[in-house]
């Protein structure tokens, strides 16, 4: 066995599971990378089923042990990231009664309506708009009137971090990055917020969260004998607490300075930063006291619909073009991302809404959906992919429209996940936003954030800050072209007017449908 001291990250998807293992420094060892179902049992909704992702995760733990041959006891620390706001339901023996309610669900959108409805003053971190059906009260709310005798049976409402920090360390905490950020929990305002869970009808929800809320990176405790034995580690790795993939992924790309704008990217879209002061704005999530690292504040947006949409359209959309890939031997999206460069901007009059599971923000809107305008029988598959990927730019810009008017004002973009596959991608939303592209060396921002937190735990760096810096460097940058931003301009344009046009008739269909 290799003896090189190390870290391991392990990151939960929507998709799947990856273990990846790193060397002090930051340099990738091995990932690997196993899948676990997405069920969708009616539009709008996503769920999965918690036994399934300890399969994928010991699956894939084993599998980088084995292709890395790394000796286990090499490994100085370990921590997680997940999806959140993913909920997980159980009694006291952390056995979960219901399959998890995935953080793209909207089902709870009726109860999310009401919340906002109540205009308590936890509304700020919603920028005083719309609440999120993605968020925990909103999802315990619909399990309370929905399945009574589930809320009532269970004793433990959690978040997939916290299951898995269950599994690891037999520990029952919270992150504070999920609480913060998903539950209206305030680290400097006495942490639960009681008086807002009793306005909106949530009265025993406190007694069901966990007690013991953790900073990410922090010590939680040693690895069991049982999930070492199901991972093929060894007991006793120290374990950090985790967080939300994206929010570990800012982590990952040293992005957790002030005035830093990080854009992670996969199934969905999150812009990311840190501010020194409070700030609330309609149409911006935030800002969360120390969610990430101490003493700072995090303001979000986000898109919940993004790499999933061009998944989609790659699996159901595009038979003929991946017979094409085959007698070519290369990707599906090799062929996509080099006819789509052909097409000009604004893919010959196609404009698309990226809101196949409704919109985060800046219109915290869950009854709408995806949507296509402009189709003839001229277009092809790449005409459909371009007006994809650039509805996805223009989500992102009017993230960045409403940073700017609360008084963000970003100079980059570091951004990581899925869209750095693709330089068409990542020249759209350089140019779409006018901004410069910051490529990180390790463009796996959540797998190496959390390898980051389990450097923090293990002791071998003194703080995250300092274990990022240590850990994480630039590979490249892309410039925006002026003249490309300008004509992308009357689409953005048209892009946000769709939606206003659209929305009542949007809503009208979603309800009649939801409610059948």
């Amino acid at each position: 066995m290799r003896q090189l001291d190390c870290v391991l990250g392990i990151d939960m998807g929507t998709g799947g599971a990856r273990a990846a293992l790193f060397d002090l420094q930051g340099n990738p060892i091995v990932f690997c990378d196993e899948p676990y179902p997405l069920y969708t049992p009616s539009s709008g909704r996503a769920e999965q089923k918690p036994d399934e992702w300890w399969d994928s995760i010991c699956k894939a733990s084993r599998r980088a042990m084995a292709e890395s041959d790394i000796d286990p006891r090499c490994i100085k620390g370990m921590s997680v990231d997940t999806t959140c706001c993913t909920v997980v339901v159980s009694g006291d023996d952390m056995e979960p009664l219901r399959p998890a309610i995935m953080w793209m669900d909207v089902r709870a959108s009726e109860q999310a309506k009401r919340i906002a409805a109540s205009g308590h003053d936890a509304l700020k971190y919603n920028g005083y708009g719309m609440v999120s059906a993605e968020c925990l009260p909103a999802k315990a709310l619909w399990l309370k009137e929905n399945e009574p005798e589930t809320y009532n049976k269970a004793t433990r409402f959690y978040e997939c971090t916290d299951w898995l920090m269950y599994k690891l360390t037999g520990e029952y905490t919270a992150s504070i990055n999920c609480a913060s950020v998903r539950w209206y929990y305030n680290s400097q305002e006495g942490g639960y917020p009681v008086d807002f869970y009793n306005t909106i009808g949530l009265e025993d929800l406190v007694e069901k969260l966990p007690p013991r809320v953790v900073e990410m990176g922090v010590l939680v405790g040693g690895l069991t004998e049982k999930a070492a034995a199901d991972m093929g580690l060894i007991p006793g790795i120290p374990v950090g607490e985790g967080g939300a993939d994206a929010f570990v992924g800012v982590i990952g790309l040293n992005a957790v300075q002030p005035g830093k704008l990080t854009l992670i990217t996969g199934s969905s879209h999150l812009p990311v930063a840190q501010v020194k002061e409070a700030v609330h704005y309609k149409g911006m999530w935030g800002s969360y006291p120390d969610a990430i690292v101490n003493g700072l504040q995090m303001v979000e947006g986000g898109q919940t619909s993004t790499g999933s949409i061009v998944n989609w359209f790659k699996n159901t959309l595009c038979g003929n073009v991946k017979i094409q890939a085959e007698k070519e031997g290369c990707s599906v999206y090799d062929i996509l991302n080099r006819e789509a460069e052909k097409l000009p901007i604004g893919a010959e009059g196609i404009i698309a809404l990226d809101f196949f599971q409704g919109n985060r923000t800046p219109h915290v809107d869950p009854d709408v959906r995806g949507m296509f305008y402009g189709l003839s029988l001229g277009h092809t598959p790449a005409h459909m992919y371009r007006a994809i990927i650039e509805s996805i730019c223009y989500g992102t810009e009017a993230i960045l429209e409403v940073f700017r008017k609360a008084g963000f004002e970003p100079d980059a973009i570091v951004i990581s996940g899925g869209a750095v596959k693709s330089r068409f991608w990542l020249q759209c939303h350089a140019d779409v936003c006018n901004l410069p592209i910051i490529v990180p060396k390790c463009t796996e921002g959540p797998c190496l954030g959390s390898a980051i937190l389990g450097a923090v735990a293990g002791g071998v760096y003194p703080d995250v800050m300092t274990a990022a810096e240590a850990m994480t460097s630039v590979d490249y940058m892309v410039y925006p072209d002026q003249a490309r931003h300008d004509e992308y301009m009357f689409y953005f344009e048209k892009y946000k007017e769709f939606y206003e046009l659209t929305k009542d008739w949007m809503h009208s269909v979603t309800t009649h449908v939801t409610n059948k």
